[in-house]
């Protein structure tokens, strides 16, 4: 029957739903064992002696993969995607050793009775819930549950059945053990309600870290440097990782490469020109296949194409113009129809800081008086990419750029030149080059500008001898022989994208599979080849206490020292003033002193979190001792605590309490669960 069929092909993907705060995984049912019994095969790894064998993490992945081509057809199947998805695959091996550890511990089980009064509830198990309750009413279909169960083609499915049914069961119990540890407080659930109803008004006097002086007056020492990592070192847990160092050799098509693709698109002209049925010219001919009947606007096209196509005597219904080079591709356009359009625009610009607007005026003055503008800008741009091109940003239409941006530009005449503008990058000197209203509907046949095979394989020789002689003599050695550069890749762990290359397993496994000083095959990567050596592993499981991890430590040492003098600081002149924060804010400098009223959780404040934090626990009359800031120290007094609107408070009090109860259970099984992985001894050989 359909509804079984249904059911069949969701047993093999689903065996229960896990905690959702336990990561949010579904943990598969492969039939496996976790008693620790091995088939002899190999193994993808162990955790906490348990083996997981390369067959069960295969399986668990090739379903994932099946599952992610349905879901997503129209996708490639990347390396970044693989290794997410093997990276699923494992966790839910993982995790599902955890959870099957914690029903040993708990002493966990559900009897076969327990599962068919679960089937048989009101409420009954996802799986059953799921492919048997009646949309329209809300029911559980009962007539076809028992039918499902009496056919016998179903006889080997539905033992599979009661055993997702019975796993379900199981992680329901552990929840409710792990939930009756939760306690929720009276003061706990009259925050929350505080947090959400209350207006409070409160003075505040702040000290910056800039108040405590130089840095040289804060000295920290490698030792302590060094305690500091000793005691937190649980913070700087990482997969083991490498680095490494490799030489590309990029795979740029040649000017030969360009002229033949521009001459097969010459000898497409006059067919592409006669034929009725764009459609199916363009589907066999483009690499765009749907490039059919567009509308084009000279913002659609590089500058240079776009004056090709708009400014060509051929601009004609019916004429094809080109081949014209594009952004790395040649396109025939084949004019089906002119007409006007909305304004575009195109524009050149020179970019400074906020903070520049003596300089921003200067350049104004400067290109007004008739200085060239793209000299101005390569000199003056902060805006590396478009400075190149002496600050031209091509066409646009409305809508592409920032609105004052835009609106300067398209509020000004051809040929104007004006300034500064100011947008969220900085201020702009902007010379508009370019308007235009005439749009063109075109069929196109693109065709990409490609390495050919002899390119291809003119960089792969090249690639093998210096594989060769870094082999023989050394990667360093043929560096310096050869006159290439070596880019460093900095750290990086088998799952995480590689700094300059991107996901690619053949990096991974050669990287993790490799001894220090080790030269790479030729790797095949997006960009062309790569040859690689090793530089550094580290699988100690720990950050290494270097470089930046050193000085973010010595920053944080330094800036403790700094908060500790300001809270001293803070405190003498608090004390000495009576208790008066504007007293004490005069003999403080650098201190600010701010009051503010209706201050509220649920609304956004420009106030620091720190600080709403510990207004939270004062009462009215009460003032805080100094407390932490995001930039120094601070003090609060809170005036006052009304609730605005006079609501029912012990009807609120009585509605948040469940609210917080749930809350604080999801957060104290995510931290269990957190810590037994923590905790966990988790071997991956994979």
């Amino acid at each position: 029957m359909a509804v079984m069929s249904k059911l069949r092909d969701k047993t093999h993907i689903v065996l229960y739903t896990l905690l959702a705060a336990f990561l949010a995984l579904i943990v598969f049912e492969w039939g496996m064992n976790f008693n620790g019994v091995s088939q002899g095969g190999a193994l993808a790894g162990k955790v906490n002696g348990v083996p997981i064998e390369y067959r069960q993490y295969e399986e668990v992945y090739q379903n994932l993969q099946e599952s992610f081509r349905r879901s997503a057809p129209q996708m490639d199947m990347t390396d970044d995607i693989e290794n997410d998805l093997r990276d699923r695959a494992w966790n839910i091996l993982v995790d599902q050793v955890l959870l099957e550890k914690q029903f040993e511990k708990f002493g966990i089980t559900v009897s076969d009775s327990e599962v068919l009064a679960a089937v048989e509830s009101d409420n009954p198990p996802a799986i059953i819930s799921q492919n048997f309750r009646n949309p329209e009413t809300g029911e559980i279909d009962r007539a076809a549950l028992e039918a499902a169960r009496q056919n016998p083609e179903n006889a080997d499915i539905w033992p599979r059945v009661e055993e997702i049914i019975r796993g379900e069961l199981m992680v329901g119990k552990l929840e409710r053990i792990l939930q009756a540890t939760v306690q929720v407080t009276d003061r706990e659930v009259q925050e929350l309600m505080d947090r959400r109803l209350a207006a409070y008004s409160a003075s505040f006097l702040t000290l910056p870290y800039e108040a405590a002086g130089d840095d040289s007056l804060y000295p920290v020492k490698a030792s302590e440097i060094e305690a500091y990592y000793e005691q937190h070192k649980s913070m700087f847990r990482q997969d083991p990782t490498r680095s490494a160092e490799y030489v590309l050799f990029q795979l740029t098509p040649t000017n030969r490469d360009s002229m033949d693709v521009k001459l097969e698109l010459e000898r497409l002209v006059a067919d592409f020109a006669a034929t009725d049925d764009d459609s199916s010219f363009v589907s066999l001919q483009s690499d765009q296949p749907d490039a059919v009947g567009l509308t084009r606007t000279r913002a659609d096209f590089s500058p240079a194409a776009a004056e090709e196509i708009f400014s060509s005597r051929n601009l004609k219904v019916g004429t094809v113009i080109g081949p014209v080079a594009d952004r790395g591709a040649y396109r025939l356009v084949k004019i089906t129809g002119i007409s006007s359009s909305d304004p575009v625009a195109r524009a050149s610009h020179i970019l400074v800081s906020k903070e520049s607007a003596d300089l921003a005026r200067t350049i104004l003055r400067q290109a007004r008086s008739g200085e060239d503008f793209s000299a101005l800008a390569r000199e003056h741009s902060i805006d590396t990419g478009s400075a190149i091109q002496g600050g031209d940003l091509g066409w646009f239409r409305k809508g592409a750029m920032v609105p004052a941006f835009e609106q300067a530009v398209f509020n000004a005449a051809n040929g104007a030149i004006v300034g500064p503008i100011e947008t969220q990058f900085g201020l702009h000197i902007i010379k508009i080059t370019g308007k235009a209203q005439k749009s063109i509907t075109a069929s196109e046949v693109v065709r990409n500008i490609r390495p050919s095979d002899q390119t291809y394989e003119a960089e792969r020789r090249k690639a093998a001898e210096f594989q060769m002689a870094a082999e023989d003599g050394g990667f360093q050695e043929a560096i310096m022989a050869s006159g290439l550069s070596a880019l460093p890749t900095g750290e990086f762990t088998k799952r995480s994208m590689v700094p300059g290359i991107g996901y690619n397993n053949q990096v991974t496994q050669f990287a993790f599979s490799s001894r220090k000083g080790a030269v790479s095959d030729i790797i095949d990567t997006e960009n062309g080849f790569v040859i690689m050596t090793i530089t550094d592993r580290n699988d100690t499981g720990y950050s290494r206490l270097q470089g930046d991890l050193q000085s973010q430590i010595e920053d944080l040492l330094r800036q403790q020292k700094k908060g500790e003098a300001l809270e001293a600081t803070l405190a003498e002149a608090y004390a000495a003033s009576g208790n008066d924060l504007a007293a004490a804010a005069k003999t403080l400098a650098g201190a600010t002193l701010t009051s503010k009223a209706d201050i509220r959780f649920s609304r956004q404040q420009n106030i620091d979190p720190y600080i709403m934090e510990a207004i939270s626990v004062l009462q009215p009359g009460q003032a805080s001792s100094p407390v932490e800031t995001t930039d120094g120290r601070a003090i609060i007094a809170l005036q006052g605590k009304t609730y605005p609107g006079d609501p029912d408070l012990e009807a609120e009090l009585k509605s948040l309490r469940p609210q917080l109860q749930q809350a604080k259970t999801r957060q104290v099984i995510d931290e269990y669960f957190q810590a037994e992985r923590a905790t966990a001894t988790i071997e991956d050989n994979r």
